[in-house]
């Protein structure tokens, strides 16, 4: 069984970390950190965990084989200063501390992005898991970036729900606001920009073409939904013929994902609930005037964090990636 602890246990990340694993067959909690809830029970503050766990909040690890670092952005190098960790301890970091900075205190983290560097976190002990509007965005363009063919700027309209802001009350996560609402923020300057840009560039060889996001509030608790389009101009087969229809599209998507248990294409429009409480990516393809259009949609807290966190757990540990993952939304 491998040991795993839970830094900064309280927020909604952590909730659905500890739901995940606690059904995982591999793994046992071995501990789970808060400096603010020390002594109290888990399913006190996680109340979808009761009668699930009789797990405590502690302030330290004991000897973790792996720790999840779900603390505030910022927190995980300081974290690291100030916690004694085994040698053999692997890290998923949740935060934000090294997808651009991937290099602290001797250890490299790497850029856990499950389907598109398999190989990498194969043989990683320390992960920088992507954060959630960056996983449905990149899922979305990284098979034109991997073909050599994004070439020109990507628009991106994307909405999540309340749980992406955090589990700390504020002015635009109050129900009042929220309910029946919608907002833009961060209108072109989202923190996972940085990671998007990192990705397109390495993928393309050369600088990535910007991408202009507008990320949404909505007005639902779970769940992301990206719309996201570019300039489509087909790409050449091996024997040199242009490929340039839906077809042409749909198969370069289908290919680039044929081995991801958890990325599907479907040929008919998708909706939000079809993936909500699942691990899954769902994309569906469109091209009009000249534009490729992709649907790509996520649970925020699932794929888009702790689902994607425990995928690479997997990966690091050997284990089949689908392994305490095959979960099953409620589309009613």
């Amino acid at each position: 069984m491998i040991k795993a602890a839970i830094a900064g246990a309280t927020g909604y990340t952590a909730g659905e970390l500890i739901r995940i694993l606690l059904n995982h067959p591999m793994v046992e909690i071995e501990s789970v950190l808060s400096t603010t809830s020390v002594g109290q029970k888990v399913c006190d503050v996680h109340r979808d965990l009761i009668g699930e766990t009789d797990l405590v909040f502690t302030d330290k690890p004991t000897d973790p084989d792996v720790v999840f670092l779900c603390l505030g952005h910022g927190l995980s190098r300081e974290f690291l200063d100030t916690t004694s960790l085994p040698d053999k301890c692997k890290i998923v970091d949740l935060g934000n501390d090294f997808r651009l900075d991937p290099d602290y205190n001797g250890k490299h983290f790497v850029y856990g992005l499950t389907d598109t560097f398999k190989e990498e976190i194969l043989q990683a002990d320390y992960i920088a898991n992507p954060g959630c509007f960056a996983t449905a965005i990149q899922t979305a363009i990284v098979p034109l970036a991997s073909a050599g063919i994004l070439n020109d700027e990507v628009h991106v309209t994307a909405i999540t729900g309340s749980t992406g802001a955090g589990k700390k009350p504020g002015e635009t996560t109050h129900f009042s606001y929220r309910d029946n609402n919608l907002s833009i923020y961060k209108l072109f300057t989202h923190q996972h920009l940085g990671e998007i840009k990192r990705t397109l560039t390495r993928l393309q060889g050369k600088e990535a073409p910007q991408v202009n996001f507008v990320p949404l509030r909505g007005d639902f608790p779970r769940g992301i939904f990206a719309s996201v389009y570019t300039k489509w101009d087909g790409y050449k087969s091996a024997d040199g013929t242009v490929k340039s229809s839906l077809e042409d599209a749909v198969e370069l998507y289908s290919q680039y994902y044929k081995d991801s248990p958890f990325v599907f294409v479907s040929e008919k429009g998708i909706s939000l609930k079809e993936v909500v409480n699942t691990n899954k990516i769902l994309l569906h393809i469109e091209l009009h005037n000249g534009y490729i259009h992709i649907s790509s949609i996520i649970d925020n807290l699932v794929k888009g964090a702790s689902g994607q966190a425990v995928e690479n757990m997997n990966m690091i540990f050997g284990l089949d990636r689908t392994m305490g993952l095959k979960l099953k939304p409620s589309a009613f």
